[in-house]
């Protein structure tokens, strides 16, 4: 396919203009089934990548582990607070059902790669998660990131099958928006374009 210049540019425009972010409570049924979410992924495979390294992954939690993601979340609350209550445990698990299709950005530092920077392994991620994110917005669907202290929990690192080098960077919910999400205000290029 060949798009002139002027074509994409605006069309790019409009995409990034486009995205928002959501909490994930406010994103429902219906999510990317597999065949769509396997095109989303792919497009953040086109991140820069110095030395070639791929510092990250995602991990899907499917369904059938949102419970076990649920515990996660309470024992996180209950270290943090042990004096918290029951209702406040159950809206920690609560938390684990948000969102039709849910998945964790991992950062990889590999003892290996120290040659690159852990800074570059990190731009790379965030280049990824932008590049998925655009392509669900193409796709038809909301996104949201969310993070929090529960990120980097023992029980997190169990469950999410991490290796000693990797880190849980944030929550990527995928779904459809209950409501249409107005723009917020966006700075002026001049404020954070500047020369030397």
């Amino acid at each position: 396919m060949n798009i002139s210049p002027s074509d994409a540019d605006g069309d790019f425009q409009a995409l990034v203009a486009a995205r928002r972010n959501f909490t994930l409570r406010r994103l429902h049924a219906p999510g990317p089934d597999a065949q769509a979410l396997a095109r989303i992924v792919e497009a953040a495979a086109h991140a820069p990548d110095h030395g070639l390294l791929r510092p990250w992954r995602f991990v899907l939690i499917p369904q059938e582990r949102r419970a076990d993601l649920g515990e996660v979340f309470a024992e996180a609350l209950a270290e943090r607070d042990p004096g918290c209550g029951e209702d406040a445990l159950a809206t920690a698990r609560d938390k684990a059902q948000r969102a039709p299709c849910l998945l964790v950005a991992v950062l990889r530092d590999d003892p290996a790669a120290k040659a690159i920077p852990v800074a570059e392994k990190l731009v790379s991620l965030g280049c990824a998660l932008q590049n998925l994110l655009l392509a669900a917005g193409v796709a038809g669907f909301a996104t949201g990131l969310a993070s929090g202290a529960a990120m980097d929990v023992p029980g997190m690192r169990r469950l999410l099958r991490l290796a000693p080098h990797e880190r849980a960077i944030c929550f990527i919910g995928l779904g459809t928006a209950a409501l249409e999400k107005p723009p917020r205000p966006r700075p002026d290029a001049a404020d954070y374009l500047s020369s030397i």
